[in-house]
This record gives structure tokens, sequence and C-alpha cells, in this order.
């Protein structure tokens, strides 16, 4: 991998990591085009440069993360329930970063979103704010995030979902995902490094890596404060039929 490839993926780690699209299955269908092998040390920086788009979560959300101790402990009960399951099945779910996986989950994920915008009320989701959900609900939106291990589903997507099903409006369920990403990629990343440590050593891509890091950062500032102007004029409609259309183009074309 070059350091022109690096910043190219970074550039898309950093718009797709926030938006229902699953920027893991963009990461690897990109790296499908470039030629890059999914090896275990490539596999990292895909997960590591995630880091650094989480980084723009904790700078934009500063003040609700550092003076908010409850908003803390929901977001901790949320990421138990992937904490566990990425423990458990850490071979298994690395074994699914594939191109086939991500096109079928795009698929999926998108069918998914047009189905829940389909019965969409907006009284029905009165939960306006990240203070209002209850640790039962922050559960269950972890619960949702789970199923996100499996790449092209998007963990922002299945948290989004999750929240939409569990009351809350399209804003609220979007933050609390930004949010979550915060403990969850931490452990993901520093868990993915220690596991893998030797093999990228010895690729000798942590220049790669610290580059993706860092231009994901600044663009994913660019792609989270966009999408919550996106979400105060439209739904996630748009983001389901992108999902379904880039699914089917990588299943005729590519494979």
């Amino acid at each position: 991998m070059s350091i022109f490839e690096a910043f190219l993926l970074g550039v898309l780690e950093g718009l797709t990591e926030f938006l229902p699209v699953s920027s893991t299955g963009h990461l690897i269908l990109a790296s499908t085009l470039l030629g890059i092998e999914q090896s275990s040390a490539h596999k990292t920086f895909e997960i590591t440069i995630q880091l650094g788009s989480i980084l723009a979560v904790v700078y934009l959300y500063r003040d609700k993360l550092f003076s908010d101790f409850e908003l803390w402990k929901k977001l901790i009960v949320a990421f138990i329930p992937t904490g566990i399951i990425g423990l458990l099945f850490y071979k298994h779910i690395k074994e699914l970063f594939i191109p086939e996986t991500v096109a079928l989950m795009l698929i999926l994920g998108g069918i998914v979103f047009i189905v829940v915008e389909r019965f969409y009320n907006y009284k029905e989701h009165n939960i306006d704010d990240v203070s209002k959900i209850t640790y039962k609900k922050a559960f269950f939106v972890g619960l949702f995030q789970s199923i996100a291990m499996i790449p092209g589903t998007s963990r922002s997507g299945a948290t989004i979902i999750g929240g939409l099903l569990l009351g809350l409006n399209r804003k609220t369920a979007a933050e609390f995902s930004f949010l979550l990403a915060v403990p969850t990629m931490f452990v993901a990343t520093f868990y993915d490094i220690y596991k893998n440590f030797e093999e990228v050593t010895h690729s000798g891509i942590w220049g790669e890596i610290a580059i993706g890091f860092v231009v994901s950062f600044f663009f994913a500032i660019i792609a989270i404060k966009s999408f919550i102007a996106f979400l105060s004029r439209f739904s996630f409609v748009p983001f389901g039929i992108y999902r379904i259309l880039l699914g089917l183009i990588f299943f005729i074309f590519i494979f």
C-alpha cells in the first residue's frame, strides 16, 4: 500500500464512518479495487484508522462527553453486548472481512432502512435528546450495534435503526450512534493492534496507518456536521437506495 492509497482510504473512512453506509465495507471494497490484499495487517489498518474518525466525535461533542457522567454510564451499558460478542467471536468476525459479505450486507441494510422509514411516524419518535435515553433503551441499541460486527452492515446504520425502532428521533439516534462509537472503537482498535502487533510491525505500515488516521479525523468532522444538517431536512431513504445500488454494482461487475 502506497502513501497515496493510505491517504485515499483515510478520506473514505472519514467521510463514511458516521454515515449509515458502512465505512469498513467501503474500505474493503476500495482496497479490492486498488488491488490491496486483505491481509491481517491491512485489516488492522482498516480498523485502526477508524479511531481517527472517532476522535472527531470526541472533539465535536467534548462538552457532553466531559461533563455528563450519566451519559458515559449509558454508553458503557450500550457497549456491553458488542464487547462480549466481539471478544468471544473475534477470529470468526475477521474471516467475514471479504467483498462478498460487504456487498450482501449493504443490500440487506439498505432494504431495512427503506422499510423502517416507510413506517416512521414523527409523533411516535419523541426522544429528542440523548439525555432522555433510558439504560434499557441504551442496552438495546447496543444489541443492534453488535450486528454491525459483520462488515457491510454499518455500525452507525445498525445503531440508528435500533434507535429509530426504540422511539428516538433521527437526530438523537444519529448522535447517540456517534457517541457510542467512542468506547466501542477505542476498545476494538487497541484490541486489534494487540492481537496483530507483530504482523503490522513486520509489514512496516505504521506510517500509512498514521496518515490514514490523521486524514480520517479531519474528514470525519466535515461528514458529521453535514450529516446532522442533512437529517434536519431529509430521511434515511437516500442512504438505503445508495446501499442497495452499491451492493448490486459490486455483485454485477466485480464478482
